[in-house]
């Protein structure tokens, strides 16, 4: 069984990730454990020059507690930094996936609720702003 914060959080990285592949972009995993950590979504931004992107996404409820960028403090920086190069230096994910050798980013994307009923949802995509 799911907590509603973690049915938020899988609701918000499959918008993220239908968006990414409405925008051409290939997903390569979602989801993927490297040692302790967890990497959100493993994607190539095929757009000349192609990256290698690590995603994480953030979604929150309300703006009660602050703008969901700001739950990406420097100790979760570091941790998806020190993931995404022990994840390049593998060179495969989990399943098996090749990784390419490619220059890699690491991006966050917020999804907040729409602000009216009916509204639409909020998301920003900020690159490479880990």
């Amino acid at each position: 069984m799911r907590t509603e914060a973690q049915q938020i959080g899988d609701a918000a990285e499959q918008l993220v990730t239908d968006r990414l592949v409405a925008a051409g972009w290939q997903i390569l995993g979602r989801q993927v454990r490297v040692g302790r950590a967890e990497l959100d979504i493993v994607a190539l931004d095929l757009v000349t020059p192609a990256r290698l992107v690590i995603v994480e996404v953030r979604a929150r409820a309300t703006r009660e507690f602050g703008a969901p960028e700001e739950t990406v403090d420097a100790r979760k920086r570091i941790r998806l930094r020190r993931a995404a190069q022990a994840l390049r230096a593998q060179g495969v994910l989990p399943d098996g996936t090749s990784i390419p050798p490619l220059p890699l980013r690491l991006d966050l994307v917020v999804v907040e609720p729409p602000e009216v009923d009916g509204g639409v949802v909020r998301v920003r995509h900020h690159v490479a702003a880990i």
